[in-house]
């Protein structure tokens, strides 16, 4: 095997991949949720939660170009702390939360699918994932090209919602911009620290650098491109969500965006369950992707994992870390708690976005000189956004192991 990657992938591509990854089935459900919180001022909550999250993704872009290779966020963090053992440990997590987040997307993708196949889960489980495993061993580009596939089936889908909810009658709940109240403050602030998690993905995309063409130009534009291009998303699905339907109705579903297409259009929701699967199918092959370049860049970082730290000399891709990732996953899937351990996912995530933060900061003041530089306020704000995002997730799952 050789140990360098062949650098395929192109701006496109790469766009695609972050849109795919942070447009997930989270804003399936968690529109409802917001608006529950802001009212008909949720799509303002996405937009700052949008901004929020893009202080962390400039500091991202910046470290892309300074350290363009696998197991970015590992690389970012060891370089900052000079500490190769925080690097590795923060890699480990960040590879942990991809196995546990694509088996949790796997099993509730296999959920949707099963109301088009009458076959045993297990078998579906089972045969998903290692096919979605090949694919990602035969090549990055191949893999990549999938996924912006169903990206844009993921995209269609929902602007095809957006477009019924403009197109129809305005709801109850609707008023004119003359007639708006006043925003619930502490509404907003609950809707915000939700709605940041819906851009939770763009972090991915720098475990990508070591494969793409002209990093250091190309990374930031795909890391802000990918980030506006779902944050425009959001916002116009929320738009759509209050506009058409009543927010209390919004509030209770478990299903709100099948409930924004049946009250524009009075018609059944159930291609909305196929889009749900191809919403599982991109998760799940973006996150072994992303998983398995987080484990060949940390082999070169510890020799515990350096048998992993080789890329395949037909595909190019590392075959060896992908094939351990892809049988976790469904390890995972078939044998783990996975929702459960899902939800210290984001808990972790938002701990290394203060890493990364913390980490540049800390550069900026030894090296300032770099590719792509951000202001020298941004990754402070980038640290307390994800310290005050991270505040409010711990404390929601404290609360719901106390109730």
């Amino acid at each position: 095997m050789a140990d360098t990657l062949e650098r395929r992938l192109g701006l496109g591509l790469l766009t695609a991949y972050g849109v795919g990854v942070m447009v997930g089935a989270g804003i399936y459900v968690l529109v409802g949720t917001v608006v529950g919180h802001a009212g008909i001022w949720a799509p303002l909550a996405f937009v700052l939660a949008g901004v929020v999250a893009l202080f962390s993704a400039l500091s991202y872009a910046e470290f892309a170009t300074r350290l363009p290779e696998a197991a970015g966020q590992a690389a970012y963090i060891e370089r900052g702390f000079s500490s190769r053992d925080l690097g590795v440990l923060a890699g480990l997590a960040i590879a942990l939360t991809g196995v546990i987040s694509a088996a949790a997307v796997l099993r509730g993708g296999v959920g949707y699918l099963t109301t088009f196949l009458d076959l045993p889960e297990l078998w579906l489980i089972a045969g998903i994932g290692a096919a979605l495993t090949v694919v990602a061993v035969v090549g990055v580009l191949e893999s990549l090209a999938l996924i912006a596939l169903l990206t844009v089936v993921e995209v269609a889908g929902l602007l095809a919602v957006v477009g019924a909810g403009f197109l129809a009658t305005p709801g109850p709940d609707w008023v004119a911009l003359a007639d708006l109240p006043p925003p619930p403050i502490a509404g907003i602030a609950a809707a915000i620290s939700l709605s940041v998690f819906a851009f939770i993905g763009f972090e991915d995309l720098t475990n990508m650098a070591e494969e793409a063409r002209e990093p250091e130009r190309v990374m930031p534009r795909a890391i802000l491109l990918a980030l506006f291009i779902t944050a425009a998303l959001y916002i116009a699905v929320s738009l759509a969500a209050v506009r058409v339907a009543p927010h209390a109705e919004l509030r209770a579903s478990a299903q709100p965006v099948a409930l924004i297409w049946e009250r524009a259009t009075g018609s059944s929701p159930a291609f909305l369950s196929a889009i749900a699967v191809a919403a599982a199918l991109n998760g799940v092959l973006a996150q072994i992707v992303m998983a398995s370049r987080v484990l060949y860049g940390l082999g070169r970082r510890t020799r515990v994992l350096e048998p992993l730290a080789r890329s395949h000399p037909r595909f190019g891709t590392p075959a060896r870390a992908t094939l351990l990732v892809g049988g976790a996953v469904l390890a995972a899937a078939l044998l783990l708690p996975v929702e459960t351990l899902a939800e210290a996912t984001a808990i972790i995530l938002l701990a290394v976005f203060a890493l990364v933060n913390a980490a540049l900061i800390r550069l900026h003041r030894r090296e300032p000189e770099a590719p792509f530089r951000v202001a020298a306020w941004v990754p402070w704000a980038g640290l307390i956004a994800a310290l005050a995002a991270l505040a409010a997730a711990m404390s929601a799952v404290l609360i719901g192991e106390v109730t």
